[in-house]
């Protein structure tokens, strides 16, 4: 075996966490489609349905589906789009997408402790769910232990073992709902719920629309993550709308209804005691889709910040299940509770990187050209700026004014200034990158990143 298909071999093992995806490794839209829609379609977004449902009617919860669905597959398909050209994940696209080498990996530092804390409360979530219906059978934290090391154990596989695992979740999960949805439901008339005022305080459509967005919008964030695997921008696009809208209006509309019928937002325990071991399988299916892209997309961060800081590059499989097992340990000791504030604060972080980086990629563009020529030849630039100042300021700037400035749609006004900012300092020359850092590529090039 030579040493170049030994190391492309190891590369595709990897998952491409240090270099691009090559067209070899490039999959079909529509498999990708079931991933996105499992990842919008997870157990949140049915309490995100179930939370419009208790303070708003039910055509005041579709228009603010509809309005934060386009929001969102708008910043998706973007950002996706730039992804999928370059074939590289998130972390390390930001390094020539206007935030350099130091920049980038404060970015694969703020993925990866955000997204292992989610990880951590979701397993503890699947855990309590577990003993609430099996009480006796194992403590809450072997529970936790025994899911974390489960879903560590499927994104440890790669890519194909989270394919394998959405081919499986999702189609059982939409079975589920609907079974859940059939038994509540068949107990109210359909005509009354569509029409029946809100059971709860209401909210406006303005502010349903931001719950809507601000669900999801760190996963729009980090949306390259999954597009570096398509095909085609037309594939980012389609994946993107069709995932996207179905998970929010099938499996968010029904947490409506459902709120409506036993006129109360805590759709699990409507669902756990109405249906018993069914609605366990809700959760432990809905929790499943979503954790495993947690955990990935947490681990991708941080590979990308060692590689930065420390000048080392870690294999993507030993850092899984090192993160996995952190995470699960964290759980199963009710640490990460206490940090949910914490990682919620740090969300604020994730829209202004997207901001900038659309920014940099398509108007400012100071270093859109290394990326064309490396492109061509299937390889990561040779250098990268090691800092840019502006950028760093931009970010806290935008980020701060997410976090305080409570109007609108946080997330989104965040996201526009940053981008406003950095079009701005590029036009008067402020966009500049200081010091220069040699690039580590991981393994040789396997052929052109992508057909175009």
């Amino acid at each position: 075996m030579s040493q170049r298909t030994a190391s492309s071999r190891t590369a595709h093992a990897d998952d491409f966490a240090l270099s691009r995806v090559p067209t070899s490794a490039r999959r079909p839209w529509f498999g990708i489609a079931v991933q996105r829609f499992g990842q919008v379609s997870a157990l949140s977004q049915f309490l995100l349905g179930a939370t419009l449902g208790y303070s708003m009617t039910f055509g005041e919860a579709v228009l603010a589906f509809l309005f934060g669905s386009i929001i969102l597959e708008v910043i998706m398909c973007v950002v996706g789009i730039i992804g999928q050209r370059e074939g590289l994940n998130t972390a390390l696209l930001a390094r020539w997408t206007g935030f350099g080498e130091v920049g980038a990996s404060l970015v694969g530092l703020a993925i990866g402790i955000s997204l292992i804390g989610w990880f951590g409360i979701q397993s503890a979530i699947s855990a309590e769910s577990l003993e609430s219906l099996m009480p006796g059978a194992l403590p809450v934290w072997a529970w936790c232990l025994i899911f974390g090391l489960i879903v560590t154990a499927i994104v440890a596989v790669g890519f194909g073992g989270m394919q394998w695992l959405a081919n499986i979740t999702v189609p059982l999960f939409l079975v589920l709902v609907g079974w859940s949805i059939s038994i509540e439901l068949s107990q109210h008339s359909i005509g009354e719920l569509l029409t029946s005022p809100a059971p709860g305080p209401t909210i406006s459509v303005g502010q349903g629309t931001g719950i809507v967005a601000g669900g999801l919008i760190v996963g729009a964030i980090i949306t390259a993550d999954m597009t570096r695997f398509n095909r085609s921008g037309a594939d980012v696009v389609k994946q993107t709308v069709l995932g996207v809208s179905l998970g929010e209006f099938v499996i968010g509309l029904a947490g409506v209804l459902l709120a409506h019928a036993a006129g109360s937002g805590n759709i699990v325990a409507i669902v756990t005691s109405s249906i018993g071991f069914v609605g366990l399988l809700i959760v432990l299916t809905g929790t499943l889709k979503i954790n495993d892209w947690n955990l990935y997309s947490s681990t991708l961060g941080l590979v990308n910040f060692i590689s930065t800081a420390f000048n080392r590059n870690l294999h993507r499989v030993s850092t899984t299940i090192v993160l996995g097992i952190v995470g699960s340990i964290l759980a199963a000791a009710g640490i990460l509770a206490r940090f949910t504030d914490f990682l919620i604060v740090l969300g604020v972080a994730f829209p202004p990187i997207a901001g900038i980086m659309v920014a940099e990629y398509f108007i400012v563009k100071r270093w859109r050209r290394e990326l064309d020529e490396s492109r061509a030849a299937g390889t990561l630039p040779e250098t990268a700026p090691r800092v840019v100042p502006a950028t760093i300021v931009i970010w806290l700037v935008s980020g701060l004014f997410g976090y305080f400035v409570t109007w609108g749609v946080p997330a989104i006004s965040s996201l526009l200034l940053s981008m406003v900012l950095y079009v701005v300092a590029g036009k008067l020359g402020l966009v500049r990158g200081i010091g220069s850092a040699t690039t580590l590529q991981s393994t040789p090039p396997l052929e052109t990143a992508a057909a175009r």
